[in-house]
């Protein structure tokens, strides 16, 4: 298996939809609000992606894992509310681009150059458990900033909390959640690394 780690925009248009479907895939869980159909998921999503922000990990040159990177005000995602509507129909499609421009936006509120947030990491289902997501996390943290963040990860996500510490990232806030309980889990941790 050999593993190349690139970031999205190197691959090009021809790979978005399969960045798309790993993001997806990685999230369905959290995804299902919006719709339990993978293919209208990516529909709805593909569009979204800023390329040049997400790193992909190639499994003998397919998407196996992919995280975003962005600094300061950056963002990962700029949705367009006609495309969300295609993808999940007139009304739930406008609803879904509002919660997704409430929930999947916005800079840390620490936000500053030197200061990195990862996010969104996920590994493809077929590749979960072979060290694709350390590699790429291996990767992202030799890139040129002093420090790391991750934010929003459930407190029940034991292997990604793990990685994450044998990363060297230590937990630097808990934030209950009013909605978590439904969802089964407690509260979002968040992490940091300092180089």
């Amino acid at each position: 298996m050999t593993i190349e780690i690139t970031r999205g925009d190197a691959l090009g248009e021809g790979y978005r939809r399969r960045i798309t479907e790993v993001l997806v895939q990685g999230f369905a869980e959290d995804f299902e609000y919006f719709s339990k159909d993978q293919r209208a998921l990516a529909d709805a999503f593909e569009h979204m992606l800023i390329l040049e922000r997400f790193y992909v990990a190639l499994v003998d040159g397919e998407p196996a894992a992919i995280a975003c990177v962005t600094e300061g005000s950056q963002e990962c995602f700029e949705p367009d509310r006609r495309a969300m509507q295609r993808g999940l129909g007139r009304v739930h499609g406008l609803i879904s681009y509002y919660i997704v421009r409430s929930q999947f936006l916005g800079a840390y509120a620490d936000a500053r150059p030197g200061l990195a947030e990862i996010g969104f990491v996920t590994t493809a289902p077929q590749h979960q458990g072979k060290g694709v997501a350390t590699a790429l996390m291996e990767y992202l943290l030799q890139l040129p900033y002093d420090e790391f963040v991750l934010r929003d990860i459930k407190d029940t996500n034991a292997p990604a909390l793990g990685l994450y510490r044998k990363l060297g990232f230590h937990e630097s806030s808990t934030r209950p959640v009013w909605f978590a309980a439904r969802a089964g889990f407690s509260a979002y941790v968040s992490m940091s690394r300092v180089r």
